[in-house]
């Protein structure tokens, strides 16, 4: 059975976070191990508090893993703090030194409203050691605008072909540029590949205010998929489909009193 990793923060919720993440591979298939970054207590209304992990901890639950069970992909959420963000980039190295595998960062930077959730000595840090381990990034709209704005300012993120290759390029890694917020009939994501390529992926906007986790069931979809041995675009395509399904069962689930969850299809 293939070992997948997800390195993020907890939500008690059970909705986002690791325990989506466990959730997400499992159904895949795969084993999921996690190392958490951060303890939220949070509810499909929202986030009330949030302690990050000690980073000393967090190297800890790092080593422990990767010392024993060999993931064959690994993915990243939540990274709380700079120390953190430093510790992980640190790890990660020296293990993909020695073996290389597949590395999904969803990155929590920015929130859906614009807010930002990731301090700049973070993101610092972020784009500049933990980036060059990826093999796939996924922002949402607002993360691109953010990322654009540490490049180019003259680019603006609805300029999405130009966007996404000035990404590609600029970081060396392939970046798939989430359309969920965009207003359009059809959730569109670009996959942007290092050598060029572009893959573009739509599936129907299904109503619901049942939406909390879908880029952290996104992503670990990817990883479960690049963990069975697909190919980049591939991974990318099932995992969309995956998602869908998902969101499709969650209309009517009745889960809490707010934005509830996606449910395993």
């Amino acid at each position: 059975m293939e070992v997948v990793l997800s390195i993020a923060g907890s939500d008690s919720s059970a909705g986002a976070g690791i325990q989506q993440d466990l959730k997400t591979i499992t159904a895949h298939g795969c084993y999921g191990a996690t190392v958490i970054t951060s303890v939220t207590s949070q509810n499909t209304l929202g986030v009330q508090a949030a302690m990050p992990v000690p980073p000393d901890v967090v190297g800890q639950q790092l080593r422990a893993v990767l010392s024993d069970l060999e993931p064959r992909a690994i993915k990243i959420g939540m990274l709380p703090d700079a120390e953190v963000a430093q510790v992980v980039a640190t790890e990660l190295r020296a293990y993909l030194q020695q073996h290389p595998v597949a590395v999904v960062y969803d990155p929590v930077m920015v929130s859906t409203s614009g807010y930002p959730l990731m301090a700049p000595e973070t993101i610092q840090i972020v784009t500049e050691q933990l980036f060059p381990l990826c093999t796939l990034i996924t922002p949402n709209l607002p993360e691109t605008t953010c990322l654009l704005q540490l490049i180019d300012k003259n680019i603006p993120s609805s300029f999405v072909q130009l966007a996404g290759e000035t990404l590609a390029r600029h970081f060396a890694c392939a970046f798939l540029l989430k359309g969920g917020h965009a207003d359009s009939p059809q959730m569109v994501d670009l996959l942007f590949e290092c050598d060029g390529g572009v893959s573009r992926f739509a599936t129907e906007r299904i109503a619901t205010g049942n939406l909390h986790g879908t880029g952290c069931t996104l992503s670990s979809a990817i990883a479960s998929w690049l963990a069975l041995g697909s190919e980049l675009p591939d991974a990318v395509g099932k995992a969309k489909q995956f998602v869908t399904e998902a969101i499709r069962r969650s209309v009517s689930a009745g889960i809490g009193h707010g934005n509830g969850p996606l449910l395993m299809p």
